[in-house]
């Protein structure tokens, strides 16, 4: 029988200095793995889009994607890609103006992902003392990697 892997992702950014951090944490059975990285010159989208990502290649490099995969963010842009998918394909990634859509690059990725793995989607609640320990947990990571990199990055 298939198990279900649990990943809960999330981003961030310091939109003045432009320093984001991803980070995933993810449940398998009884393990829970920790993933996490910061990266320069971004925004808070490529950083969600990212902790999704690097979470689904851990798994691809374990041989673990053969399990359902549920993946919770409290992004908006990253849980509505699913049902965007099929019309970015259509117009090939391009605007309505010509140009490619943002972040192109890693919309490309995480749709070829959704496409060969069974990967699905829940949009939690951002930010909620109360709500999801795992997702506040994952926030509390991202927030504290940009606060740490940023701090540094001013001296």
């Amino acid at each position: 029988m298939k198990s279900t892997i649990q990943i809960y992702t999330d981003g961030s950014c310091h939109t003045q200095q432009l320093i984001g951090a991803w980070g995933a944490i993810i449940l398998i059975n009884d393990k829970k793995v920790v993933l996490s990285n910061i990266e320069t010159d971004t925004t808070h989208n490529r950083m969600e889009l990212l902790g999704v990502i690097k979470a689904v290649e851990y798994l691809e490099d374990k041989n673990l994607t053969r399990n359902s995969i549920e993946v919770y963010s409290d992004s908006q842009y990253v849980v509505n890609l699913l049902t965007r998918k099929t019309r970015l394909k259509q117009k090939n990634f391009i605007t309505k103006k010509g140009t490619p859509i943002q972040n192109s690059d890693l919309v490309q990725r995480l749709i070829q992902q959704i496409e060969t793995h069974d990967i699905n989607f829940t949009k939690v609640k951002a930010h909620q003392k109360d709500g999801d320990a795992m997702n506040r947990e994952v926030d509390i990571l991202v927030r504290n990697l940009v606060r740490t990199k940023v701090s540094e990055h001013g001296k």
